[in-house]
């Protein structure tokens, strides 16, 4: 049995908002700054607004379909473990990958470094957690 596609995006949109916040609101406690993922991905891409579209399209329904669809059933635990995991995978793409190309360099040592790599890591892990959280409480069908 592995989550509905309904309830993994229900818990990527819970997660995207509940991350968002954070970056506006949490992150420049911890750095100083605040983390704007819109601003990041529109520099590349073509301007805050499109950065914006992209984090919510990946954050609600990208990761929600891979989660479901390739890695539900490779982790093992309860649901809320199983989106940490996930989370702490996504995390690692972004400040080993995403990051980089985005200017921010890696590890994120052009934008806050330390404090800010653990401050996407938290964020990450609450995003996850929601995730497999809600996804996995729902409904489910046969694989």
């Amino acid at each position: 049995m592995k989550p509905t596609n309904t309830m993994a995006f229900l818990g990527g949109l819970i997660g995207t908002i509940v991350m968002t916040l954070m970056m506006m609101y949490m992150a420049p406690v911890m750095t100083g700054a605040p983390m704007d993922i819109a601003a990041m991905l529109g520099g590349m891409l073509g301007g805050w607004t499109v950065g914006m579209v992209v984090h919510l399209v990946m954050g609600i329904i990208v990761f929600p379909l891979v989660y479901v669809l390739f890695f539900y059933h490779l982790i093992g635990g309860t649901p809320f473990f199983r989106g940490l995991v996930y989370g702490v995978l996504l995390w690692l793409v972004a400040v080993v990958v995403v990051m980089p190309i985005a200017g921010a360099g890696v590890l994120m040592s052009n934008v806050g470094g330390m404090m800010a790599v653990i401050a996407a890591l938290i964020g990450h892990l609450v995003y996850g957690g929601i995730l497999g959280a809600v996804a996995g409480h729902g409904p489910m069908r046969k694989t």
